[in-house]
């Protein structure tokens, strides 16, 4: 092992991991609870940030209220450059 190789941590990628993990629960919460399109009430969220789009079905809702919504922008903006 170099001893002299300098391990860099990516806090971003592991906040954009969490993110991603909470926008799939919430996701699956609409899933589950029958809505025909969850990904024009998890948009309807982004744009308003009006907490009342996102079901409280597994406690998405509060899930959702944890995301700083400046980041999960940028982080899908980044992540749609991406591929």
């Amino acid at each position: 092992m170099d001893t002299n190789s300098t391990i860099t941590f990516s806090l971003k990628s592991t906040k954009d991991e969490e993110m991603k993990k909470t926008l799939i629960a919430i996701y699956e919460a609409f899933v589950e609870k029958g809505y025909d399109n969850p990904i024009n009430q998890i948009v309807g969220y982004i744009l308003s940030e009006d907490p009342t789009y996102i079901t409280k079905h597994n406690n998405a809702r509060n899930l959702v209220r944890k995301l700083d919504r400046d980041e999960l922008l940028a982080a899908l903006v980044r992540n749609y450059l991406k591929s």
